[in-house]
């Protein structure tokens, strides 16, 4: 079962929250970043993306650049900046996109629970990714970023937030560049506290949605930092990383795309005659055309679009990864006709989240810069639970949530 507990947050006080918050470290450059930061000392980038703090060019992965990180972080305490809160409690922290508002609740996520597998994952991750965030983790001896999960829906939890969210919120702005609205609450209520600690304590499993190198680096520095301790008792701060947990049935997952550079030396007659072997294919004109059910594609090929729907035999119901659009397309028309064997490794294809857009995908076809562009329906909730709960590991670049946790709101310290 899942154990989660409260926490003293470091935070910006109400004041300030627009200037510290941003976008999360790893959806944006570091011209970007450096860009968005502009001259506002006050950014959490230069916590987040420090290499913006040294002249362009200098390496994200200088040491002297996670050293500014934790030099950044201490003054951000130093002037204010960030403050820490003296009670341990929970927050709740709310996202409105398209008019779909989603509640997550704030939590110190186990470090045992990662490591014996009750918090699950879907993902693989990589080494050098997850070594670069036990870095800055180190460097900081804080979780300065949320990581974002999913739990089994909950009525008396939902109880509890519908009640917080009837209240006035600590923080309440609307966030640059996407627009989306971002609240905050905090939940300082013992009896509330102790309510979410046990129905936590009910679920047999929490499931990573996004932050996979996140959830990585902070759970193993959590074990790093208990097995350096001489006098490890198993209830130190740094046995929990922080995360947002949100009820399954409330997250948006958009579709997850691609774009391919060739057709493997095929024309577009030849390329699209190979795929009738497994795809029922129909042209749809020139007109964005978006695929409406699982097992149905759109292919963007020489200004036309096209449904391709995956033929009977050509997947398998019953096997919680064969049955995915992403495995399908993978096996079918990226593998068996295109030879893009390793989408992690391959430069002949690149990924585009659903936020952008079919325009984005005709818009790099039509550029010359890509051949075919491929939009797949979106991933559900409920397989993404059964993969992790049947314990394999969906295929590289299968989900976009949408939208992405704002940092900055919340920071905790394994000290």
């Amino acid at each position: 079962m899942a154990t989660i507990k409260p926490f003293k947050g470091v935070r910006p006080p109400k004041a300030l929250v627009e200037k510290v918050e941003s976008r999360p470290y790893d959806v944006l450059d570091s011209e970007e970043a450096r860009a968005e930061a502009c001259d506002n000392e006050m950014s959490l980038y230069h916590i987040i993306k420090p290499e913006i703090n040294f002249p362009e060019g200098t390496s994200e992965y200088d040491p002297r650049v996670y050293e500014s990180a934790a030099e950044h972080f201490q003054m951000f305490q130093d002037k204010g900046w960030l403050v820490q809160d003296e009670k341990e409690q929970y927050y709740l922290y709310a996202q409105t996109m398209n008019g779909k508002t989603q509640y997550g609740l704030v939590v110190g996520a186990y470090v045992n629970d990662y490591l014996t597998g009750v918090i699950k994952k879907h993902e693989l991750t990589r080494a050098d990714k997850e070594e670069d965030r036990m870095k800055h983790v180190r460097v900081n001896d804080a979780n300065i970023e949320p990581v974002f999960f999913a739990y089994p829906d909950s009525s008396v939890l939902n109880d509890i937030i519908g009640k917080y969210a009837k209240t006035e919120p600590e923080y309440d702005f609307i966030a640059p560049i996407d627009g989306f609205g971002h609240k905050f609450w905090i939940i300082s209520d013992d009896c509330d506290i102790k309510t979410i600690t046990a129905e936590f304590g009910k679920m047999p499993a929490l499931y990573i949605a996004d932050g996979h190198h996140r959830s990585a680096a902070a759970a193993l520095v959590g074990a790093e930092k208990a097995k350096n301790n001489p006098n490890h008792r198993g209830d130190e701060e740094y046995n929990y990383f922080m995360a947002v947990c949100f009820p399954a049935s409330q997250l948006t997952i958009l579709d997850y795309n691609r774009v391919v550079r060739d057709l493997n030396g095929m024309s577009a007659d030849e390329f699209l005659k190979a795929l009738t072997k497994n795809f029922d294919v129909e042209k749809m004109g020139k007109e964005e055309y978006r695929a409406k059910e699982l097992h149905e594609f759109s292919l963007y090929l020489e200004g036309e679009w096209y449904s391709l729907k995956a033929k009977d035999g050509t997947y398998d119901n019953t096997d919680p990864i064969g049955v995915l659009d992403v495995d399908i397309s993978s096996r079918l028309i990226l593998d068996e006709l295109l030879g893009i064997k390793d989408l992690r490794k391959s430069n002949r294809i690149d990924f585009v989240g659903g936020l952008r857009g079919l325009g984005e995908l005709k818009r790099r076809v039509d550029s010359g810069e890509m051949k075919m562009a491929l939009a797949l329906y979106p991933v559900t909730m409920k397989q993404i639970m059964d993969i992790a709960d049947s314990g394999n590991i969906m295929p590289p670049k299968a989900t976009w949530f949408e939208p992405k946790l704002r940092s900055g709101l919340i920071i905790h310290k394994l000290g």
